[in-house]
């Protein structure tokens, strides 16, 4: 996303709790912190973060960027980035409206099933990114280590030996 869009820095923020998730079903925070660490210590324009760590849990997006707004209130402008699969249920998020009327909302391509309602289409402050599609989430990398595959390819090498080290998703 930072390189094909306005971008300057994209931040990773691991969420320790998120209102769609329940808790039993992730990882301790500081090895989820660990793995986005591990994949994007070589990247200067990727910077993980553990801002949402010490915020009222779960945790609403809006909050966050609430918080990171007034944390970080000059040189700093902060946006949202999701996958367009995430748009079509973006009417659902907490605020969703004021996240739109105060934050840029970038969209990254997915080949997905829906539709994407029309106020999100034509706002201004959504943009979508004309990136590459790259079909591999977290949940295809987790299930397809479970059943045993090999997902070395699919990572940064330092991700992968830190799962692999952890044991982590057998």
């Amino acid at each position: 996303m930072v390189e094909f869009s306005e971008l300057d820095e994209v931040w990773f923020v691991v969420t320790p709790q998120s209102p769609f998730k329940t808790k039993k079903s992730l990882l301790n925070n500081n090895d989820r912190y660990q793995m986005v660490y591990d994949a994007t210590e070589a990247y200067d324009k990727l910077k993980p973060s553990t801002i949402e760590f010490n915020l009222p849990q779960p945790n609403y997006t809006i909050n966050t960027l609430v918080h990171l707004s007034e944390k970080y209130p000059k040189g700093h402008e902060f946006s949202l980035i999701m996958g367009e699969d995430n748009l079509k249920s973006f009417h659902k998020w907490k605020n969703y409206e004021i996240m739109l009327e105060d934050y840029n909302i970038y969209i990254y391509p997915r080949v997905s099933e829906g539709e994407i309602d029309h106020q999100f289409k034509s706002h201004p402050k959504v943009h979508r990114v004309d990136a590459p599609i790259m079909e591999i989430s977290s949940t295809f990398i987790r299930k397809a280590h479970k059943e045993g595959k090999n997902i070395k390819p699919l990572l940064p090498l330092e991700t992968w030996e830190y799962i692999d080290k952890m044991n982590f998703y057998r």
